[in-house]
Order: structure tokens, then C-alpha cells, then sequence
């Protein structure tokens, strides 16, 4: 991605209002993305968002920008991020937009692009792009203007879909939830999901008012939903993000269960029923625990670089259907072609119906290694990475774990933060290591 100057590994994001992110830019980004699609013979695009208040103003300025470009406009209005790349491709449009920043706080936004296939752009589209937006802006014809509608049933399309991922013979009925919908993309449906297929719903953010996405909710705040799961005596929560593409769970004892065991639990029932293919795809970030539970199971174990683009890249290079990143997004190509939080959810109320078991007995055969992830936030007009004392401090860390645990420092590639993991065997040694290294890195920021 080193060669971009505006496509991250999640699409074009930044602070509402600062370039990029402000409306003239996304208007000439639309436009831009608009000529290239066009010269590939289509003329249609779809365009969904989260709940952020400033989704309104980009969804009218990205829609201007494609409209002078000659291409028509599905607006899905609020929708997950998954939802709008299987929409994509069921209305055979050439792309499907995302305005979404994800987990990110309200004041952020973003904008992200899912090819025909449902999937991230490929590069060279994106780069095409990128080269677009260097030329001038103008408009074709007033004839040729794109045209814009409403799709109103995108909401039910995508919750039907949802629950044909759910086996027929199943019902969760009997079973008491807990869905934390982070006033997100995700609260017209999810319930609605869970709901339909028998289960009693207990709501919690649900009423997005444009400022309280992710506040204090969702998969990034598990403290709110595992209280809620203990008080209402529900069998388990699930959390979404702020987009729909992430999933964290709680069991009955208030627990999180993050993405490593949540990939655990479906490749586990799937084994056991005959339908794993290949392996299992995780991240420099997976933890250890993972990969050594897998291989108890014969099954083999991937890394790939951080972002789901990546963990899809790799499974699609290997042939295999399962990946992972700890932090929730979990893909199944067996179901979908990008991370879904509601369908990974699924897969795992799967393996709990067709084994009896509870979501905190099907998470015992895992035993997660202390992990400890320290963010630092960086300037970016330096690299810390590179300093000699950052060096030197990852040096003394990976001589006192060898044999025992790993060290990864990377660059975010949403943020302008330093992410510093250290895992191990114990969790007050692999803390202080942590800060040790982190300590390390502002002092070279």
C-alpha cells in the first residue's frame, strides 16, 4: 500500500470536514471512481453508510460526483458493510460503496469500495482511481447524467439472506440473547435476525442518534453487553461494530470471546460436521493459542498481515474458506465474500444447536496465551520503527520470550498509531514488556 496516497487497507478515511474527508474531495472521489467503472462498460453503483451524522453530507456529495459522471445510483440508506457487498452483487451493480469508518468514533468517517464479486477493489482499480482524481473534474451531457433511487427493501433482502446461513432444521428457540448493535449499521437488522429465528432479543444499542456510534458500545466496548448478559441471565451476547463487519461474543458468565476463539468454536463444528476446507487463516495478531489448538486438530494455520484484505488475499491464494482476525472479523467464504459480523454469529449458534452445548463449553478446548496490545499515537512525520532505541528495546523483549511468546510492532493502517503486542506465558511479565517497548516508541515519536 506504500505507493497510495489515499486508499488505506480500509478504503479513503479520516476526520469529518479535514481533506480527505470533506465534501469536495468525496464528491471528485465519486466522480473519479465513476470514469473508471464506466470505461469497465457499467453505468450502476450502490451506496450504503453507517449512522454517523456525517453520512448524509458524503452520501449526497459521493452521489453528485458519480451522477456527473453517468452512473446511476442505488441509495441503500443505513446498512451494514456486509449487506451492501452481497446487495452488490444481487443487483449486478459494478461496485457497492460503504460510508463508514467502522469502530472509528463518530467524528471519523470513511469511504470504502466492494467490487461486482462483492469483494475489496482490486488494487489496480484502486490505483486507477487514484490517478483519476489527478485530472481535472467535468460533467457529462445533461442526457447522460446518472439517475438516483432508493432500493426500500434492502433491509429485508439482507435479513432473509441472513437467516437462509441458518440452518432450516434449526431454531433458536429457547435461547436468550443479548445483541449490541453499537448504535450502529447493524440495528434495524440484527435483532430482527435473531428474532425471526426464535430467539428472545434483548436490545442494547440500538438508537443511533448520528453522534453515539461506538460510544461506550459494540465489539470495541464489551464491558456494557457482558453486564448486560449476566443480568438478564441470557445464554450469551453478541456485539457488533459500528459497520456490521465485526463480531465479538460473551457467554453466560459474562466472558468475552474474541475472534481467535470465535474462528476456534466454527472450525471446530465445522470439522467435526465434514465441511472445513483446507485450513484456517489467521493474522500476525492471532494468538498463539489458536494456532496450537488447531494443530491439535490436524488443521493447518496461516498468518497474514493485519486487515481482512489480507486474510482474504491468503485464502483465496490457499483455497481454503475459514480466516480470522482476533479482533472480530471473521470470514466465511463458505457463506459470504467479505467479514460479516451477524453471519459469523450465526455460524457460531451453529455449532452451539447441533452440539448442545454452551458457547463457554465450546471455547474450553482453546487456552489463549496473556496478549497484551499497547497503541501509541504517532505524528507520522517520523518512522519509530526505524529508532535505534525502539530496535534495541523489541531486541531485549524477544531474547527474554524466545521459546516462550513473540513480539510485533506495526503501523495501523486506519490510524496514526504504533500498535505494540507482546504475548507470553505470563501476564504481568508480557505487560511489562509491552510498556517497556511502548515506552521505547514515544520517546521516538
Amino acid at each position: 500500500m506504500s505507493n497510495r496516497r489515499y486508499f488505506g487497507t480500509d478504503g479513503v478515511r479520516g476526520l469529518v470536514g479535514k481533506y480527505p474527508i470533506s465534501p469536495e474531495f468525496v464528491m471528485k472521489l465519486g466522480y473519479s471512481a465513476g470514469k473508471v467503472l464506466a470505461a469497465q462498460g457499467t453505468k450502476k453503483v450502490l451506496i450504503g453508510k453507517d449512522t454517523r451524522i456525517s453520512g448524509y453530507m458524503l452520501e449526497s456529495a459521493l452521489e453528485a460526483g458519480f451522477s456527473a459522471a453517468g452512473i446511476d445510483i442505488g441509495l441503500l440508506g443505513p446498512m451494514p458493510t456486509p449487506a451492501i457487498a452481497y446487495l452488490t452483487k444481487t443487483f449486478r451493480a459494478e461496485a457497492g460503496i460503504v460510508i463508514s469508518a467502522s469502530h472509528n468514533p463518530y467524528y471519523d468517517n470513511g469511504i470504502k469500495f466492494f467490487s461486482q464479486d462483492g469483494q475489496k477493489l482490486p488494487d489496480e482499480v484502486e490505483l486507477a482511481i487514484e490517478a483519476e482524481l489527478d485530472k481535472e473534474m467535468s460533467c457529462v451531457d445533461s442526457h447522460l447524467l446518472g439517475k438516483a433511487n432508493r432500493i426500500d427493501d434492502a433491509a429485508g433482502r439482507y435479513i432473509e439472506f441472513c437467516k437462509s446461513n441458518f440452518p432450516s432444521q434449526m431454531s433458536l428457540k429457547g435461547l436468550k440473547i443479548v445483541v449490541d448493535c453499537a448504535h450502529g449499521a447493524t440495528y434495524h437488522i440484527a435483532p430482527n435476525v435473531f428474532r425471526e429465528l426464535g430467539a428472545e432479543v434483548v436490545e442494547i444499542g440500538t438508537s443511533p442518534n448520528g453522534t453515539n456510534i461506538n460510544d461506550g458500545c459494540g465489539a470495541t466496548s464489551m464491558d456494557m453487553i457482558s453486564k448486560a448478559v449476566v443480568e438478564h441471565e441470557a445464554d450469551l451476547g453478541i456485539a457488533l461494530d459500528g459497520d456490521g463487519d465485526r463480531l465479538m461474543m460473551v457467554d453466560h458468565t459474562g466472558y468475552v470471546v474474541d475472534g481467535d476463539e470465535i474462528v476456534y468454536v466454527i472450525a471446530c463444528n465445522d470439522l467435526k460436521s465434514g465441511n472445513i476446507r483446507g485450513g484456517v487463516v489467521g493474522t500476525l495478531m492471532s494468538n498463539m493459542g489458536l494456532e496450537i489448538a488447531l494443530a491439535d486438530m490436524g488443521v493447518p494455520f496461516a498468518r497474514s498481515k493485519v486487515g481482512d484484505r489480507y486474510v482474504m488475499e491468503m485464502l483465496v491464494q490457499n483455497g481454503w474458506q475459514l480466516g480470522a482476525e482476533n479482533s472480530g472479523h471473521i470470514i466465511n467464504l463458505k457463506h459470504t465474500s467479505t467479514g460479516d459480523g451477524i453471519i459469523a454469529a450465526l455460524n457460531v449458534l451453529t455449532a452451539i444447536c447441533s452440539s448442545g452445548k454452551t458457547l463457554h463449553e465450546l471455547r474450553q478446548g482453546m487456552n489463549k496465551l496473556p496478549q497484551v496490545l499497547v497503541n501509541v499515537r504517532f505524528s507520522g512525520d517520523s518512522d519509530p520503527l526505524k529508532a535505534e532505541a525502539v530496535v534495541a528495546a523489541v531486541h531485549v523483549v524477544n531474547e527474554k520470550l524466545t521459546g516462550r511468546g513473540r513480539v510485533l510492532l506495526r503501523k495501523s493502517g486506519t490510524e496514526p498509531l504504533i500498535r505494540v503486542m507482546v504475548e507470553g506465558p505470563e501476564l504481568e511479565e508480557v505487560t511489562e514488556l509491552a510498556n517497556n517497548i511502548a515506552d521505547a516508541v514515544k520517546s521516538a515519536c
